[in-house]
């Protein structure tokens, strides 16, 4: 058993297959995921786990290069805000713009979030 970090067998694999600007997404329960892509559905109930809660641990595990994000989730302020606190490289595009990258990532974490907005895409750096 793993004694520290993220103990989800399915996350910690694609976390361990990540190269240089693959990407993943944090969703929140309403993001609707394309056909194909893995999904790893970490919801239980609503609000748990918090997408800000998953998007921290994600980021104490893995480099994050830059992040993306849509323009509405400002509208979300307690999401957007907390968010803008863990990342400083943030690039804004609009929603529909953020669901069409999403067949491109490595895989869409779903959280138990059902604020508006609450999806990213995190896309992988090297540590060199």
């Amino acid at each position: 058993m793993k004694r520290h970090g993220i103990l989800n067998s399915h996350i910690a694999k694609i976390l361990a297959d990540l190269g240089h600007t693959d990407t993943i997404v944090v969703a929140d329960a309403g993001l609707p995921i394309p056909e194909g892509v893995t999904k790893i559905d970490l919801s239980i109930q609503q609000g748990v786990p918090r997408f800000l809660e998953v998007v921290r641990l994600l980021s104490d595990e893995m480099v994050v290069e830059k992040t993306t994000v849509a323009n509405e989730m400002e509208r979300n302020e307690e999401v957007h805000d907390g968010f803008r606190e863990s990342f400083d490289d943030v690039e804004y595009i609009s929603h529909e713009s953020l669901k069409q990258q999403l067949k491109n990532a490595k895989a869409v974490i779903r959280t138990g979030e059902v604020t508006p907005y609450a999806n990213c895409i995190l896309h992988a750096g090297v540590t060199f």
